[in-house]
């Protein structure tokens, strides 16, 4: 069997180790590409976006730099009074 071009977001949450809810923000936002397919629009993403999504993160660990939106994420998660701000 070959191996399968597209992945399903359970697929993508998996290999990523997060919630379903997390990956379709993913897609959401624009972070990792992906398409809708069928008549309930489910959504598709290729093994080689995954990846290069992946490579991504990995280059920007590297670098040290956070996208705005995951930084904020970040400084809630680590000091509870930021939410408040």
């Amino acid at each position: 069997m070959p191996t399968p071009r597209f992945l399903t977001l359970d697929d993508v949450a998996e290999t990523l180790n997060v919630s379903w809810s997390q990956a379709y923000a993913l897609v959401r936002r624009k972070e990792l590409l992906a398409i809708q397919i069928g008549g309930r629009g489910q959504w598709r993403v290729e093994v080689d976006e995954l990846e290069r999504f992946i490579q991504q993160k990995y280059a920007e660990a590297r670098a040290g730099t956070v996208p705005p939106a995951e930084a904020a994420d970040a400084e809630q998660a680590t000091d509870p009074a930021a939410a408040d701000r």
